[in-house]
């Protein structure tokens, strides 16, 4: 079938992931030119390598060209198979870097997905396994993917630069998604964190917690943040700390925030107090920006609400982050979005996005675009940084 389809071509190495992850899902192929073509080191990143490896592991049948100078790329996807796999991440991005883009493919697959991936857990970079165990798992549930073979379990923890953690995802094999209505978040009703510390003293942790409540205990008493000091194999190769916290609503929805210290040997030496605070307030800003999801998932749940039947799902979101949502989604998957003006949502700049479902995830379907009063789902790729 992909043979017989004409292949989408890009350039530079913007949005790499997402146009293959949607490449996968819509049978299309892609070619990528000038992959950072006017850079002193030209090419693919072995993070991006390790990325294009995954998705060879995951699917059957998927053809792969890379030129010499690995400037240029041509995908032409296979069949989504899964089953059980193992892949070690490039220690060079987190692991939810990878994680990501399972999410949007791990429910179309012909079996159940059970894959280890290894690497980092947490960085400063990419979303933290933390966080997208404590957001993107419920806002899958939301569609529909759920049941006892639907986990993220944390095995070992690893920091950069070194890495040497190891996390096992399992997702179940959905035909069909649900179609959702996130209109209403609701009031906060709780929050709940993770400070973790590994190769450093435990205290660290608990410094991090106090820190961190002395700003969250002003606006809301159900508070409870974790701990996690793993020891010996379980704690990775390269010390660390950090802290993630969602925040949970009266209606199901979560919003996050997330730091971590600096990678040993790299930058100034992070304070456990500055960064429980800091982090407290990073929480209050995505209070503050609002929708049904935070910014962190914008892109999974817009994919996810194209995937579903043939029926109008609807999210309300905060401002779009840069990463949400490229136009290559659009292209790719061919459904119509329908955004409402800016005069709609002008005190918060909140946007009620629509969507209708193609019912299947295979295959181009004809469609249309509709975008009123001119906007559009993300900034100019020429704005976003390389590494996105």
């Amino acid at each position: 079938m992909a043979a017989h389809t004409p292949s989408l071509s890009y350039g530079g190495c913007n949005f790499f992931r997402q146009r293959l992850v949607l490449s996968t899902l819509s049978g299309r192929p892609v070619k990528i030119r000038k992959i950072r073509a006017r850079d002193e080191n030209p090419g693919l990143r072995d993070f991006e390598a390790s990325f294009i490896r995954l998705l060879d592991k995951i699917t059957n049948g998927s053809r792969i060209e890379i030129n010499q100078t690995g400037t240029t790329l041509y995908y032409q996807p296979g069949l989504l198979y899964g089953g059980p796999v193992e892949h070690d991440c490039s220690i060079h991005r987190g692991i939810g870097y990878y994680l990501e883009s399972l999410l949007c493919l791990a429910p179309f697959m012909k079996r159940p997905l059970k894959i280890v991936l290894r690497g980092v857990t947490n960085d400063q970079v990419d979303p933290s396994v933390d966080v997208l165990k404590a957001t993107a798992l419920p806002l899958l549930k939301q569609f529909g993917i759920d049941g006892e073979a639907f986990e993220l379990k944390i095995v070992r923890r690893g920091m950069p630069p070194g890495g040497g953690g190891e996390v096992v995802f399992s997702c179940p094999v959905r035909k069909m998604l649900r179609p959702i209505q996130l209109t209403d978040p609701g009031k906060i009703k709780r929050i709940r964190g993770m400070a973790y510390s590994v190769r450093v003293s435990p205290q660290i942790a608990n410094r991090i917690v106090e820190s961190a409540r002395s700003i969250l205990n002003k606006f809301i008493p159900d508070i409870y943040i974790y701990t996690d000091h793993m020891k010996g194999a379980y704690s990775g190769k390269s010390p660390g700390f950090g802290l993630s916290l969602v925040a949970e609503t009266t209606n199901g929805t979560f919003l996050s925030a997330e730091l971590a210290s600096n990678p040993r040997g790299q930058g100034t030496a992070v304070l456990p107090e500055d960064l429980g605070k800091n982090c407290a307030k990073l929480l209050l800003e995505e209070v503050f920006r609002g929708g049904c999801v935070d910014s962190t998932n914008q892109s999974l749940v817009l994919l996810l609400m194209t995937l579903g039947q043939q029926d109008v799902s609807k999210v309300l979101l905060g401002p779009l982050s840069p990463y949400t949502f490229p136009e290559e989604t659009i292209l790719s998957v061919q459904v119509p979005y329908v955004l409402p003006g800016e005069e709609t949502f002008q005190s918060n700049e909140k946007s009620l996005v629509s969507s209708r479902g193609r019912h299947g995830h295979t295959g181009s379907v004809p469609g249309r675009r509709t975008i009123t009063k001119g906007r559009v789902f993300a900034a100019s790729e020429k704005l976003l940084p390389d590494y996105v």
